[in-house]
């Protein structure tokens, strides 16, 4: 319904108006991701396989303007001119989308890791995100960083190791004492490479047993750190950040996907 009448409005779509729609996608693409609320919306297309949809208006309202164009002379174009038209189009869409990509304005790090198997991500025919998968991808999710950032914890320290150093993704995945047993598992199956999130994605992407692979262990991780952060905010009396400061009493649910 978002893209019903492009062919009329496309040409005209200005930045306000285009800012208007791409964030509609970016509500639609964080439920399809299962992300957090925060992501961008250009890291959550990504992640969904959607196409910006101001660039598929602009191929909609294209072949329009080639059809009208063939009926006033006098042409019938087939389905097969139009498909052509249509396909070429896509490959213009997916150029410029790439393009966009290359100079990200938020989500750079999902971002890094993934646009540069462009096409093998979106082209894969294994492998479904999960809401745990999501939060290792975008960083957005059970860590010290993010949720210290977004007002829900007093330090971005990670509360599984004794000096607390800064729980990122990385440390998570790759570092942290806690989940060692995980990641031996882990790389039983990837291999014994590094275990950033470019080479995550590579491992995704390569067949559907390492896809399995790594969404196993980030169902496993995140969900025990999800359950250790819970019994943090119920044992504790002290109110967070966020909710000194907004006079209520919240959750972390509160940016999960609907």
């Amino acid at each position: 319904m978002a893209l019903y009448g492009a062919p009329v409005w496309a040409p005209n779509l200005m930045r306000r108006p285009a800012r208007a729609l791409l964030t509609s996608q970016r509500v639609m693409a964080i439920r399809v991701i299962r992300g957090y609320r925060t992501i961008s919306g250009e890291a959550a297309n990504l992640l969904a396989g959607l196409p910006p949809w101001d660039l598929e208006a602009k191929v909609l309202a294209h072949v329009f303007s080639l059809r009208a164009d063939a009926c006033r002379r006098g042409e019938t174009p087939l389905s097969r001119q139009i498909s052509a038209w249509r396909d070429e189009l896509r490959r213009d869409l997916m150029a410029e989308w790439q393009q966009r990509l290359s100079q990200p304005r938020a989500g750079l790090a999902v971002i890094a890791a993934v646009s540069p198997l462009f096409e093998e991500w979106l082209e894969r025919r294994h492998g479904v995100l999960t809401y745990r998968l999501t939060q290792v991808l975008t960083g957005h999710g059970s860590f010290g960083r993010f949720l210290f950032l977004i007002g829900r914890e007093e330090t971005p320290g990670c509360h599984h190791c004794e000096d607390r150093p800064e729980d990122t993704v990385e440390h998570t995945v790759a570092v942290c004492p806690a989940w060692a047993e995980y990641r031996q598992v882990l790389r039983d199956v990837v291999g014994d490479g590094d275990l950033s999130r470019p080479a995550l994605v590579q491992a995704m992407v390569r067949s559907e047993r390492d896809w399995d692979a790594v969404s196993s262990f980030c169902e496993a991780v995140m969900l025990a750190k999800e359950e250790a952060g819970r019994v943090r905010e119920q044992t504790s009396s002290r109110p967070s950040r966020r909710e000194r400061h907004s006079g209520r009493r919240g959750s972390r649910d509160d940016l999960r996907p609907p």
